[in-house]
C-alpha cells in the first residue's frame, strides 16, 4: 500500500515513516510538511492513503482533506484519507469525517494500531479510536434521533451468527481487527471477513455505522463502552 504522510513536524514523519515502513506490505511513497503539500502530493503520487495531522500552518488536515475528496483529478478513486492527531475533540473528528476522512486516530495509540488502521482504510472501512468511538455513540444517543433502533434493524442484528455479534460488540467498543481477533482467540483474516460480512448483512458502509447499529439493537450499553 501507497502512503503519503502529512505532518509540520519533521521529527513525528520521521517516527511515522519507520513505524509504517516496518510493515512488509506498506510502503511511504511522500511526505508533506502542511496542508497544500498534502493535497499537492496526493495529486501526484496518487497513494492508497494519506495519513494527515489535523493542525498544520497555512491549510488544515481538515481543509487539506476536503480538498483531495473534492478536487480529485483522476479517474481512480482518491485516496483514503487517515486523519492522526494528539486532539481528542469532537470539533475535529466531526469536520474531518464530514470533509470525507475515513479514519481517525490519536497519536498515541500503539504501531500495531496505526498499521492496522491504513489497512482498514485503504480497504475501504472507517476506524475511530476507542474514545472517540465513544464519544460519537454519546453524542448519537442525545440527539432527536435516540438510541432506539427500528423493528427492522433489530430483524438484521438478530440475523447475524452468535460469533459475528461477538465481533459487533468489540468492534463498537473500538477495538482493532488485531485485538478482536486476539480476544476471540480468531486470525486476524477471519475477523476482517466477518466484519465484511457484518456490514453487508447490516447494509451500512463502515465500523462507525456498525458500533451505532450495535448500540441501536442494545447489544451494548452505555456502562459497557
Amino acid at each position: 500500500m501507497r502512503i503519503v504522510l502529512a505532518d509540520d513536524q519533521s521529527v513525528v514523519r520521521a517516527a511515522l515513516r519507520m513505524v509504517i515502513e516496518r510493515r512488509e506490505d506498506l510502503h511511504v511513497v511522500s511526505e508533506a510538511a502542511d496542508g497544500a503539500q498534502a493535497v499537492a502530493a496526493a495529486f501526484e503520487f496518487r497513494p492508497d492513503v494519506v495519513v494527515m495531522d489535523v493542525r498544520m500552518p497555512g491549510m488544515t488536515g481538515v481543509d487539506a482533506t476536503r480538498a483531495i475528496v473534492r478536487d480529485w483529478p483522476h479517474a481512480d478513486p482518491h485516496p483514503k484519507i487517515l486523519i492522526l492527531t494528539t486532539f481528542d475533540l469532537d470539533e475535529y473528528v466531526h469536520a474531518a469525517l464530514h470533509a470525507g476522512a475515513a479514519g481517525f486516530l490519536l497519536k498515541n495509540s500503539q504501531p500495531d494500531q496505526l498499521a492496522e488502521a491504513i489497512r482498514i482504510v485503504a480497504e475501504g472501512e472507517s476506524i475511530l479510536s476507542p474514545s472517540t468511538t465513544r464519544r460519537l455513540i454519546d453524542a448519537f444517543t442525545r440527539s432527536a434521533a435516540g438510541p432506539r433502533a427500528t423493528a427492522g434493524e433489530v430483524d438484521l442484528v438478530d440475523r447475524l451468527t452468535e460469533r459475528e455479534r461477538d465481533v459487533l460488540v468489540l468492534l463498537a467498543k473500538g477495538y482493532t481487527n488485531p485485538e478482536i481477533a486476539e480476544i476471540l482467540g480468531l486470525t486476524e483474516t477471519s475477523v476482517r471477513s466477518r466484519v465484511n460480512r457484518i456490514l453487508t448483512r447490516l447494509q451500512l458502509d463502515n465500523r462507525v455505522q456498525a458500533a451505532l447499529a450495535a448500540y441501536r439493537a442494545g447489544l451494548i450499553s452505555d456502562e459497557k463502552l
